[in-house]
């Protein structure tokens, strides 16, 4: 059997460590499970989950003689750490009731009352043992303490007393109690046999259990006789019966008595029961009545508060609903010059915030229904409805009559012997007064700004086109630049006719001064636009930003044209925008700004009569500005400068074909001697073309190049071919030129660098057919004779060569004799054909030292030849040629 935890001296000493000084002593210590019942429910254990537990009975001695010992019962909890820690403590002198729970089969079960707990609606905890050793043990300890230290028992229920009692006679441990004494607590070891416990069928006391053995005790003697004993027993037991018998009939006139005495006391408890039946029927009725006075009154004073509430929101609601005059009369038929424009706006924000007041989300939706809102709200709509008619008509008018009066005021425009920049400030200026106006007319009917956009739009494109017309007209007027040619390439233009070209950089500044003034122009009145009318789109230029390409390249009243706009409704400044928003804006500039580039379109025609070269500054100049406009609401001025660009690339490309073209003439002439007119000219164009690059304009001329140069390249193959017999000498004599032409170029532009090796190579070519031609011309019998050996060596051996027929040493003697016998004169014979039909005598060097390399090199293979095949045979060594042709 396993040792009960109550004799562990460990689990002792770690309750005595857990309540370390508090000065009290473990009396006895011992493990239990800890669970919960339901009050109420006896039928039916009710536990929670067991928790482990360590009960410990402690005692507290007395201070001093006139104090008592204290009992402590202490609840220890394990912590984390598996260390015991105090968690509850109940006083044993508040103990009021043991009791065992009878529903559970093993008995282990109980519970502990106290009578300072009882106000508690939790139930008491329920302890498990592990068996009932131990919990008679732990009781046993419990009852004894409390009738040694207290003097009292608790009540005990549900405890077998003869079980109890066999018990403590067959265990008998020692239990340390301690007694109040003259001299102070002392310790006393007592049985626990000896103590003696009351329940509900009470134990009897020591003294009455020595009464009843000392009264059991006269019978000793009578029990041994059994059959004596029971006659003893029955005789006395006949007494006693009658003398009960005879008791019963003396007191019979005492019990009529007593019967009607309680006759009488029935009859008043009766009549009593009657009047309180009468009196119960009468207070009933009469709390239903004052019940009913109590709902009426609750009732009636529901209604009043109701009925004060219902006042006050429709007073507020009256308020709401209530159009002052002042915003009515403003509102129908107030005016809109500039002095009333505050009662406007103040009107107008009365009118919005009242809209907005009768919509549900702000107005409770019982109230949205009712019919006097209805009506206010149609009344609102019209003075809505009335109010925007009034403003869009007014403002319709009001841009026209601006516009109308800057136009007939000659002075806002370009006159002759005066350019003007446009001013548009004043206008703006003018136009900002009504700048808050318009936001309100947007949050008040959105769908009046449409008109008023195309009203302003058409009135000042009308505005813009006027400037920009004679500003145009006056830039062109005033510009004096010579004409240039227009025709470089042609064959039959004389040669100094391009190279004393006039200076015409004044057409591309006054370009790039029409866009230097319109452009930035264009751009603020897009901005201004877009926030004047209300689109949701970003601000057109950043603070600092470069909107045209240069920074700080227009005044600073433009500048300060547009501040303010976007102070007009702190709710525009926000980033997002719709692509509905953004469609309609790119709409509203076309209607804006369309026409004018008719203005710029004219600019770049003018330019491209006086000099087509000009396109290609032109078109630098515009491309800066073009990538200079990013934001969204410049849209359309990024559509003017694409087809600016697009207007000069096909003016160039036109001066492009046309040079093209007057290459190709040149195939017309039957024949072509010489290097051709259009190479050296290609030269100087070029120059000049590079002179006028700006930017971006790069590739438009590297284009040109390609064309012109493969234009060129082909009609020079092409005049070669009309006469092949002088084909090579006119190649040669051309892309010689060519190059020379080009060599400076050629270094510092990628494009020509490619056409000048193109151009090399060709030459090269051209040579070496030319000084082949030559070399057998003079010296055909030599290499006919060296190209048979060569080919027959493909077939047979070099010994059996001599053998065959033309090719025997007599042949080769009768060659050598007839070929080199005059080497001298043939050979000047050759320089003299190569001189003959050379029209570049800066050539003719070059080319008799590659004609001089070329047949050396031929000659010097012919003597190999020689030598392998016929060795016996001599002929002119190469050394020899070589000094020959020195000499000459």
């Amino acid at each position: 059997m396993a040792k009960s935890s109550a004799d562990d001296e460990e689990l002792k000493r770690a309750c005595e460590a857990a309540i370390e000084g508090t000065k009290q002593k473990i009396a006895m210590s011992i493990r239990v499970a800890k669970s919960r019942g339901i009050w109420g429910k006896s039928g039916k254990l009710g536990r929670h989950m067991a928790k482990p537990r360590v009960l410990a009975l402690s005692i507290c001695a007395a201070k001093s003689k006139g104090q008592r010992t204290k009992a402590f019962l202490r609840v220890l909890k394990y912590s984390t750490g598996g260390v015991l820690e105090p968690a509850k403590l109940y006083k044993l002198k508040h103990l009021s009731k043991v009791e065992v729970i009878t529903n559970d089969p093993s008995g282990c079960t109980f519970t502990l009352g106290f009578d300072n707990l009882r106000s508690q609606s939790v139930a008491p905890p329920q302890w498990t043992m592990r068996n009932t050793d131990d919990r008679n043990r732990i009781l046993l300890c419990i009852l004894n303490i409390c009738k040694d230290v207290l003097g009292r028992l608790p009540k005990v229920v549900g405890i077998d007393v003869v079980e109890m009692a066999l018990w403590a006679k067959e265990n008998t441990p020692s239990v340390t109690t301690q007694r109040n004494q003259q001299d102070g607590p002392v310790a006393t070891t007592v049985t626990e046999s000896d103590l003696k416990v009351t329940v509900e069928k009470d134990l009897v006391s020591q003294a009455e259990e020595e009464d009843m053995e000392a009264l059991l005790g006269t019978y000793v003697m009578g029990i041994s006789e059994a059959e004596a004993f029971s006659e003893r027993l029955k005789r006395e037991l006949l007494a006693l019966e009658a003398a009960n018998v005879h008791a019963i009939l003396e007191s019979e006139p005492l019990v009529d008595e007593v019967l009607q005495g309680l006759e009488a006391a029935t009859n008043c408890v009766d009549d009593m029961d009657e009047w309180l039946g009468i009196f119960n029927v009468k207070l009933r009725h009469m709390r239903e009545d004052i019940e009913s006075i109590e709902t009426r009154n609750n009732k009636l004073e529901m209604q009043s508060v109701n009925n004060k509430a219902l006042i006050e929101e429709l007073d507020k609601l009256l308020e709401r609903l209530r159009v002052p005059s002042e915003y009515a009369a403003c509102l129908t038929g107030g005016p809109f010059d500039e002095a009333h424009m505050l009662q406007n706006v103040e009107a107008c924000e009365w009118l919005t915030g009242a809209l907005r007041g009768l919509e549900v989300p702000n107005l409770d939706s019982a109230f949205a229904n009712m019919r006097a809102v209805k009506e206010k709200r149609a009344e609102l709509e019209k003075l809505k409805t009335t109010f925007v008619r009034r403003a869009s008509e007014f403002l319709r008018n009001y841009f026209a009559s601006l516009v109308d009066f800057m136009i007939s005021d000659k002075s806002y425009f370009s006159q002759r012997g005066q350019l003007k920049r446009p001013d548009h400030a004043d206008l703006r200026y003018k136009c900002r007064t009504y700048a808050r106006l318009l936001q309100h007319l947007k949050s008040l009917d959105k769908s009046c700004l449409g008109p008023l956009r195309k009203a302003y739009c058409g009135s000042l494109n009308l505005l813009l086109r006027r400037e920009a017309r004679e500003f145009a007209n006056e830039l062109r007027a005033s510009t004096k630049a010579s004409r240039n040619p227009t025709v470089w390439l042609e064959a039959s233009t004389g040669g100094s006719q391009s190279g004393n070209s006039a200076d015409t950089s004044a057409v591309s500044d006054a370009y790039a001064k029409m866009l230097t003034i319109f452009i930035p122009l264009l751009v603020d009145e897009s901005s201004f636009f877009a926030h004047f009318m209300c689109f949701e789109v970003p601000a057109l230029i950043p603070p600092g930003g470069v909107a045209n390409g240069k920074s700080g390249s227009h005044g600073d009243d433009t500048n300060d044209d547009d501040l303010g706009i976007m102070d007009i409704d702190d709710n525009d400044s926000k980033a997002g925008k719709t692509s509905a928003d953004l469609q309609s804006l790119n709409e509203s500039l076309q209607d804006l700004l369309d026409g004018i580039q008719e203005d710029f379109y004219a600019v770049v025609d003018w330019a491209y009569k006086i000099d087509p070269l000009r396109c290609i500054s032109m078109h630098g100049i515009t491309e800066r500005y073009l990538s200079g406009q990013k934001a969204d609401a410049a849209g359309f001025v990024r559509l003017l400068l694409g087809d600016l660009e697009s207007r000069i690339s096909m003016q160039f490309s036109r001066f492009v074909d046309e040079a093209c073209h007057q290459i190709e003439r040149n195939e017309r002439n039957v024949r072509q001697m010489g290097v051709l007119s259009y190479i050296p000219r290609f030269a100087t164009l070029a120059t000049r073309m590079e002179q006028y690059i700006q930017g971006q304009s790069r590739d438009l001329v590297d284009q040109a190049y390609t064309k012109f140069v493969s234009i060129m390249f082909v009609t020079l193959e092409k005049l070669a071919q009309t006469d092949p017999k002088y084909a090579d000498i006119f190649l040669l004599e051309n892309y010689a030129a060519f190059q020379n032409s080009l060599y400076d170029l050629a270094n510092v532009v990628p494009t020509l660098a490619k056409f000048y090796h193109q151009a090399s190579e060709a030459y090269e070519q051209a040579c070496t057919r030319h000084i082949s031609m030559i070399i057998y011309y003079q010296f055909e019998r030599l290499f006919q004779f060296a190209r048979k050996i060569e080919d027959l060596m493909f077939t047979i051996s070099p010994e059996e060569i001599p053998f065959q027929l033309g090719l025997s040493k007599m042949d080769l003697r009768k060659m050598l004799k007839s070929s080199l016998s005059g080497v001298d004169k043939s050979i000047a014979a050759m320089y003299k054909k190569l001189q003959k039909n050379l029209t570049s005598e800066e050539l003719l060097p070059s080319l008799w030292d590659k004609c001089k390399k070329e047949f050396l090199d031929k000659y010097d293979s012919f003597a190999q030849l020689v030598a392998k095949i016929y060795p016996t045979e001599t002929i002119p060594s190469v050394t020899e040629m070589r000094e020959l042709l020195a000499s000459m």
